[in-house]
């Protein structure tokens, strides 16, 4: 358990999820939160909902969406090897997640690229079919 986690019962959920390294800043994090991007215990999470130990949290980033428990507590944000044990992803949702990238990996791979970039006058060609002129 670490220093924070002695002295507070729980951690703001949006602090916690930047401390846990889900996101970049702690304004993102609470954006999520208020987007109906992640839910504590199968509840929609508010900002201020406090995060307890082995508490369950759906995380959805994108199309990638992240089934954790969690482990300890942090409202300090550090390095990624302590930020990766404040948390364990169950195996559905590992399994879930290494099978979406696995079929997003496939169909990046059926898509057809041109070999080159097209040029200026190849650009306003496309812009302009686009755009239906």
């Amino acid at each position: 358990m670490s220093e924070t986690a002695h002295n507070n019962a729980s951690v703001r959920v949006d602090k916690w999820l930047w401390a846990a390294r889900f996101f970049k800043t702690r304004s993102l994090a609470s954006k999520a939160v208020k987007g109906g991007k992640v839910h504590v215990n199968g509840h929609r999470a508010k900002a201020s909902t406090g995060v307890h130990i082995d508490d369950r949290l759906d995380i959805t980033k994108g199309e990638v969406t992240f089934e954790i428990d969690v482990l300890d507590l942090s409202d300090k944000r550090g390095a990624a090897a302590i930020a990766a044990t404040l948390y364990a992803e169950t195996p559905a949702s590992l399994n879930t997640r290494q099978q979406q990238a696995e079929e997003r990996r496939v169909a990046r791979a059926s898509m057809p690229r041109p070999d080159i970039r097209p040029d200026k006058k190849q650009r306003r060609a496309l812009r302009r079919f686009k755009q239906g002129e």
